[in-house]
């Protein structure tokens, strides 16, 4: 008899950590770990490659997946970055309650078989470059406040001096960074294009749209269902009986997510149609925290269904998005 596509399939499930990656091989059962770094990577993929992968899958762990992705996407290799709360959930539902990073690779390449998640679009070169500049500039931003939070609580005039001189390169780096961002998304049209319907949004402003097209780029491309999942803004709840749970959000890209909460909170003043969104879940009673995720997940949506029909925001299409 002669092996169907099924039979043939692979599935890779990596767990990243700091120094090392763990690998497990469905449905073959293997095994193996190498070191990550360049050296580690090149190892991987030379021995992925004869494997001819259907998918392979690493979790979002907020930074330390982005190499790993970036050089397996690189070599042609078909990746897909899944949400960790999920993973988590099935493998509670297959009763593995022990963790080591051998066996939360292997929960990954089970999970990936069985629910068949869509591939990450391939980031380019160019892409890879658009992101590791807005990540450069979150972390410019974050020294900023950092310094001048330390220049608040300091007493010492020379101290003080001292964070201000600081204070000063930091901003000029950034200006530069911005120039140098601003040079990378003018020289592609396709770029120029997703930041200009973004920006249509009211609420989202240049920095929030460039951020999403660097560090989002299946906007567009996903259903509604699985562009919330991929952020990490899908709620999940738990309950079990009469006991009525919460709802939780949790995985997912954590800097994409933090920048789409801050188009969410201006949104909710400069957004009509957001902003009575937001009114309308205060006055059921949620939280203010509740209600900004809603309106998050809410704007994710319609941006996602923006780009995927390639149309500019307006109020009747958000309401018409919204109702499905």
């Amino acid at each position: 008899m002669e092996p169907t596509a099924s039979d043939l399939a692979c599935f890779v499930g990596i767990d990243v950590s700091k120094d090392r990656l763990d690998v497990h091989v469905r449905p073959s059962g293997e095994a193996f770990w190498v070191n990550r770094d360049a050296g580690g990577l090149d190892d991987l993929i030379a021995r992925l490659k004869p494997l001819l992968p259907t998918t392979i899958a690493v979790e979002a762990t907020g930074g330390f997946e982005s190499v790993v992705v970036a050089s397996l996407s690189a070599a042609g290799l078909p990746m897909v970055i899944v949400n960790p709360a999920q993973v988590r959930s099935f493998a509670k539902a297959l009763g593995r309650h022990s963790k080591t990073d051998a066996i939360d690779a292997a929960v990954i390449a089970h999970f990936v078989e069985a629910t068949r998640p869509p591939l990450r679009t391939r980031s380019d070169e160019q892409t890879q470059h658009l992101a590791d500049l807005v990540m450069r500039r979150r972390q410019i931003i974050a020294m900023i406040v950092a310094e001048r939070q330390r220049e608040k609580r300091c007493t010492n005039k020379g101290m003080k001096r001292s964070i201000a001189r600081l204070v000063t390169a930091l901003e000029k780096e950034l200006s530069l960074l911005d120039k140098e961002i601003d040079t990378n998304v003018r020289g592609r049209p396709d770029w120029v294009e997703k930041e200009g319907l973004l920006r249509s949004v009211p609420g989202i402003g240049k920095v929030i749209a460039r951020s999403l097209v660097a560090e989002l780029p299946e906007l567009g491309t996903l259903d509604r269902r699985q562009i919330a999942a991929l952020v990490g803004v899908a709620p999940f709840t738990r309950r079990s009986g009469k006991w009525q749970g919460k709802s939780f959000i949790g995985g997912g890209r954590t800097a994409v997510r933090a920048v789409l909460f801050m188009g969410a909170m201006t949104a909710c003043s400069r957004n009509p149609v957001m902003r009575s969104f937001y009114q309308r879940l205060l006055a059921r009673g949620k939280s203010k925290v509740c209600a900004i995720i809603a309106v998050a997940r809410r704007l994710l949506v319609i941006m996602n269904a923006m780009l995927r029909e390639k149309l500019a925001w307006t109020e009747e299409r958000a309401h018409a998005e919204a109702s499905i």
